[in-house]
């Protein structure tokens, strides 16, 4: 049963732009849900919403059964974590985690234990008594988690929050985020734009577009099994081509016949293909085999990766550093059927 939900939420900007069209999302309780997509797509918008910050124009937002959608955002008791931390700066860690529970008027005693606990979970105990300017992008951002999550909220909501971090501080606080969320059941809503440290992180994920979600899935299911050209292309898919149907085999335009595993309907299908499952056609093979010729060839280390011209447009194709293709030469792809998958133009 959904912990969270968002139904058929709509929201317009200067009442001009939609920027959610009837947006559907449901997340279970202790889950943590990722909204991925391009910049524009609608992803910190529905963030706001589940905040309170904005008010659809219609739909319902519910958490627990409870309709939330006019509460306003001091009685959500939800934690919020920002991208630029929003800590006070003439404030020690300690005291900058305690701020809400001061707000909230809870003893002396009631606090510290509360900040005392979470600063452990958050690997900060140490820290308590420095001020944000002495500390790390990684050591700021944490003590930003830990005043979210200390004042024990209902869902736990982060924006873009590694975004300001190096690469490698990025992948530990993606680690430390999982960590902290698992020990505490916490249900959670990221915003990201990044495609690894989304799949990295979470239960599931919404890929969002245009307002809408285009595929909601484990992130496994939707690296493997994208369901629409979109999502493909937003996850690193590179290679298409348009395929129709004829009985139990497909056809490009140019009569090339392809079978594929993958089932799926639909008046407008495309085939794609990531370029390290594209094989070389041995004689034999003559069903799924795209004749072309080698463009561009790059040097990626272990591997090449080359640009084949075909009759369907433009390939991309890896092959092992030990298997070299001279430019211009005639090669034959071979797009195995359990590879080659079908989705939604």
């Amino acid at each position: 049963m959904a912990y969270m939900t968002l139904k058929d939420i709509d929201v317009r900007y200067d009442k001009k732009k939609q920027v959610l069209k009837g947006l559907n999302l449901e997340v279970k309780e202790g889950e943590l849900v990722s909204l991925l997509g391009p910049s524009g797509c609608g992803k910190t918008t529905t963030l706001r919403v589940v905040a309170g910050f904005i008010e659809p124009e219609s739909g319902v937002f519910s958490l627990d059964g409870e309709d939330l959608t006019k509460i306003p955002v001091h009685k959500r008791n939800f934690g919020i974590v920002f991208q630029s931390y929003a800590l006070f700066p003439h404030l020690n860690v300690y005291d900058n985690v305690a701020f809400g529970l001061k707000m909230r008027k809870l003893d002396k005693q009631q606090i510290d234990q509360k900040v005392k606990n979470i600063l452990e979970v958050c690997g900060l105990s140490e820290f308590e008594k420095r001020f944000p300017q002495q500390m790390s992008g990684g050591q700021r951002q944490r003590v930003a988690l830990a005043r979210a999550l200390v004042i024990e909220p209902k869902l736990l909501l982060l924006d873009e929050p590694l975004s300001n971090l190096d690469a490698k501080l990025r992948i530990n606080m993606r680690m430390e985020i999982k960590r902290i969320q698992k020990k505490l059941g916490i249900t959670t809503l990221f915003v990201t734009h990044d495609q690894e440290e989304c799949f990295s992180i979470s239960d599931k994920v919404a890929v969002m577009n245009q307002g809408i979600i285009e595929q909601f899935d484990t992130p496994e299911n939707i690296y493997q099994r994208p369901e629409t050209e979109f999502v493909a292309r937003f996850i690193g898919f590179e290679n298409f081509l348009t395929l129709n149907r004829e009985g139990n085999v497909y056809k490009t335009q140019a009569g090339t016949v392809f079978t594929v595993e993958s089932d799926r309907t639909g008046d407008s299908l495309a085939g794609t293909i990531r370029p390290e499952d594209i094989r070389i056609a041995g004689e034999s093979e003559e069903r799924n085999v795209l004749t072309g010729t080698v463009g561009v060839r790059t040097f990626l280390g272990k591997s090449y990766q080359y640009e084949v011209l075909t009759a369907e447009g433009k390939f991309l194709v890896s092959r092992p550093a030990e298997e070299v293709y001279e430019e211009g030469s005639s090669i034959r792809l071979y797009l195995p059927e359990s590879k080659l998958i079908l989705v939604n133009k």
